[in-house]
């Protein structure tokens, strides 16, 4: 692995760390409401993915579809780069 790289890894792991600081203090530390409101977020994300899904043509998104779950996204990112 570069030092780019590392740097990168580095960064991302230094925004997540702050997106969660920042998400508990959101909630006064209240870790279980700060889990509950991710949690009702990601459901709203998901049935505006559904309605966004229903709402596209094939020929307007070129064949891609929407992924649910990140692992699938991963994967297909990996075969569209690779």
């Amino acid at each position: 692995m570069s030092a780019a790289q590392k740097t990168i890894g580095n960064d991302e792991i230094d925004q997540a760390q702050d997106d969660f600081t920042a998400a508990l203090a959101w909630h006064d530390g209240d870790a279980e409401a700060t889990i509950r409101t991710l949690l009702a977020n990601c459901k709203h994300l998901r049935q505006q993915l559904v309605l966004a899904e229903i709402s596209l043509s094939l020929g307007f998104t070129r064949g891609w579809r929407p992924c649910r779950e990140p692992a699938a996204a991963a994967v297909e990112g990996a075969i569209v780069s690779g």
